[in-house]
């Protein structure tokens, strides 16, 4: 009969004889177990978050984590024993683990189950030439608990149950091995590895590469709740400058500094706003007509021939420029050489083909170093650019091998971390720059992401997509599933990359095209960040048209749109740094009573008050919108107030996105302007969409400095009693430099039949604002 040995860490035989015998309340954050041949380890990280490690009897492992930064604070813990059973009770969760099979039980602290660890395995593999194991986890759900999370997946499904996935970072899939129920926890499985995850009846598990099974157990009631433990344990997502938030216009490529500048005239002349361009590949020089200097982050001497006036001209036109970086050097550069000579690089083909381009050892603090010290002297110190389009983050992979995933890396073999490739490469460039200057914060765009990267501020695409009508239907469930891993930061090509099957119809100027391009522009306007790319096809607002087309109208108004929207998305992204919100909120986020909502992946709320569904197939004139159960909803077009609980069809012309507000909400709506900076928010129009009680959080700093860090910002509570009709301003909380000491806010309660939408003279009442309390009756 096997023994199995019950140990609390840190205490001797004779006291764990006393713990057992005399089951009071206790201190103890660990405990430590053997059953059958695994040694297991619990360990309370806070109130709500419990970590289990396992590993083999024999074989002790400590892995140190790539993605938590969280030390365990002190939690009081709760401890006794009941037969088999050892139970540890938080004021949070309790942890039931069974001494004899080893089966763990998680509840909340009403005592409700929520999860079961049923078991894990450990089965011997060869890793490259070094002993490790292929463990897999199972896990118990209840039979029909929507899960979500998983990331972002192409193929149209929202709740994850029954998926069979390989997770494996590649161009348009990113994955990490967490879930999130809608009972309000979620399960980490901290591995980087090429791994498996399948959910069939009775078992959910994850399958990977490595010495241990190591995984993360939060509780936070909700998904707000889990997501703020996920950051809790990962790291929060910073600031973005203001100028984030505004349109940005890029193609692949611009061949001359020239182009670019005179794409940023043209949007000036035609009053249309943009606030960044961005710079596409090769904008290096060649080596002999070849590829061979791939990425070496110098600017061709003919095509870019004063690349530092090119960058001071695009500021002078208050824009911002962000360039391209890749993982990939070729052999010719300056890096790749130095890089070589140290051996960091891994041995395999990437981007683009036959230019001998390999990545860099990005798990290897060193090669992080190397890799800053060029493109700092090269571009960000040099030129002053703001910003870095991380393309091919996964990276790449050319003729693919499997031995190629044998090759060695800083922290093991390639196939035990790839998925953490675009966690490293983007975790390197953002704590370089934000050490060589404050003056700027760190806005990276890349192709792949994994959890915990959010605190890197960076912003992941889907990747190079086709310009299909059913791929922009996939975006919008692979972005919810993808920003319920605590990840805020999220967008797509608008139109998609990959366009060349629209050009024998005219290309910009084919109907179809600018159907799907407009209705993606659409859905691209409440996304984190608005951008347009591709391929094949020019993507300017002036190549579909001019002023009064259809095409050309309906993508300045969707643009015009996002500019009045700054002081909303502004104060939401201080609401997912400082509070840990989201900005694309799937339904169950904030119905999650409302069990209609669990399968809806098509529709999301953008921040707290926009319900936004986006038009995904072509020649529609009505779209249907479920209207969540809990809250009555007013049309953003048209002031029509609806009951919540029904789905309702909404008329849909081509320059139409249904788009609802939640009844309570305040919508502070910013000036006409071209950029983000162009005006002050000293005179805002504060809308008020009635029916239920509200407020809203309005928040202000510098725009682009980590000085809100050391405090040096300012918030301003509005709060909307309905049955009183009266709004009350509060006292402004905080200062920062520049901050405004009198505004004016126009305020206009929203009704049927009022000129709203994207009109202006709603106002009912203005008032004048110093910093003091108001209270205005309307």
């Amino acid at each position: 009969m096997i023994k199995r040995l019950l140990i609390v860490v840190a205490a001797i035989a004779t006291a764990l004889t006393t713990a057992l015998a005399q089951p009071n309340s206790q201190t103890q954050q660990i405990a430590k177990f053997v059953s059958g041949n695994t040694n297991i380890q619990v360990q309370f990280y806070s109130p709500s978050i419990v970590r289990v490690l396992k590993t083999p009897v024999n074989k002790p492992y400590s892995p140190k984590s790539l993605v938590v930064i969280r030390e365990p604070e002190k939690t009081p813990v709760k401890i006794h024993r009941n037969g088999d059973l050892f139970i540890m009770a938080s004021s949070a969760i309790k942890v039931m683990v069974n001494n004899k099979s080893g089966r763990i039980a998680f509840y909340n602290a009403a005592g409700k189950q929520l999860l079961i660890d049923s078991t894990t395995s450990f089965l011997p593999k060869d890793d490259a030439g070094k002993p490790s194991y292929t463990v897999k986890g199972s896990f118990v759900l209840q039979s029909k608990e929507p899960i979500y999370g998983i990331g972002q997946i192409m193929d149209n499904k929202f709740n994850r149950r029954g998926s069979s996935l390989q997770l494996k970072n590649e161009n348009m899939s990113t994955y990490s091995p967490y879930f999130m129920s809608v009972l309000g926890y979620g399960v980490y499985w901290d591995n980087y590895s090429i791994s498996n995850f399948t959910d069939k009846p009775g078992e959910l598990a994850f399958e990977s590469l490595g010495h241990c099974a190591d995984y993360y157990f939060m509780y936070g009631g909700n998904a707000d709740g889990v997501i703020k433990q996920v950051r809790k344990l990962s790291g929060q997502a910073p600031m973005l400058p203001l100028w984030a938030y505004g349109f940005f216009q890029s193609r692949e490529r611009y061949k001359t500094q020239d182009e670019s500048i005179n794409v940023l005239k043209k949007y000036r002349e035609l009053r249309v706003p943009i606030d960044v361009i961005i710079q596409d590949w090769r904008y290096w020089p060649e080596y002999k007509g070849t590829d061979s200097a791939w990425n070496s982050q110098l600017f061709d001497t003919e095509r870019f021939p004063r690349p530092k006036q090119w960058v001071d001209e695009i500021h002078k036109l208050n824009a911002k420029l962000m360039i391209v970086t890749w993982p990939g050097f070729g052999p010719k550069t300056d890096q790749r050489k130095e890089l070589d000579s140290k051996n960091m690089i891994i041995n395999f083909d990437t981007w683009p083909p036959n230019s001998g381009a390999r990545p860099y050892d990005v798990y290897n603090p060193a090669a992080l170093d190397i890799y800053w010290k060029y493109l700092n002297k090269r571009i960000f110190s040099y030129l002053g650019n703001d910003g870095w389009w991380l393309d091919s983050t996964e990276p790449d992979h050319i003729n693919v091998k499997d031995a190629d995933f044998d090759l060695p890396t800083h922290l093991g073999s390639y196939r035990s971390v790839k998925n953490a490739f675009s966690f490293m490469h983007n975790g390197g460039i953002a704590t370089h720059q934000k050490q060589t200057s404050k003056n700027k914060r760190v806005v990276l765009l890349t192709r792949s992401g994994f959890i915990g990267q959010q605190r890197f501020g960076s912003n992941t695409w889907s990747g190079d997509v086709t310009s299909s009508w059913d791929m922009l239907q996939k975006q919008i469930p692979a972005a919810l599933n993808y920003t319920l891993m605590g990840i805020p930061n999220w967008n797509s090509d608008i139109g998609g990359f990959f366009a060349g099957g629209w050009n024998d119809g005219g290309g910009a100027k084919n109907p179809g095209f600018q159907e799907l391009y407009l209705r993606w522009m659409q859905f691209g306007a409440f996304c984190p960040m608005m951008r347009s790319h591709g391929t094949d096809i020019p993507r300017e607002i002036y190549n579909f048209g001019k002023p009064g087309d259809w095409c050309f109208d309906g993508q300045q108004k969707m643009i015009n749109l996002r500019y009045r929207l700054l002081p909303y998305n502004y104060s939401t992204a201080w609401d997912v740094s400082k509070n840990d919100g989201t900005f694309m909120r799937p339904l169950i986020m904030d119905f999650a009573a409302d069990s209609a909502c669990y399968e809806i992946g098509n529709e999301y709320l953008f921040g707290r008050s926009l319900l936004v569904s986006p038009v995904t197939k072509p020649d529609v004139k009505n779209w249907p919108v479920y209207l969540p159960k809990g809250a009555d909803w007013l049309d953003f077009w048209t002031g029509e107030k609806l009951n919540g609980g029904q789905t309702i069809n909404k008329e849909v012309p081509k320059d139409i996105i249904p788009v609802y507000v939640k009844a309570g909400s305040i919508l502070p709506w910013g000036p006409a302007v071209q950029y983000t900076g162009e005006k002050a928010w000293d005179n805002l129009e504060l809308r008020i969409y009635p029916g239920a009680n509200g407020s809203f959080n309005f928040y202000e700093d510098e725009k682009d400095n980590y000085n809100y860090e050391k405090g040096f910002y300012s918030t301003i509570e509005f709060h909307w009693d309905d049955a009183n009709k009266q709004l009350t301003i509060g006292a402004r909380k905080g200062k920062f430099p520049g901050m405004i000491s009198l505004r004016r806010f126009k305020i206009s309660v929203v009704k049927p039949g009022m000129n709203i939408g994207m009109g202006d003279n709603n106002t009912v009442k203005t008032v004048e604002y110093t910093g003091k309390k108001l209270i205005v009756k309307i």
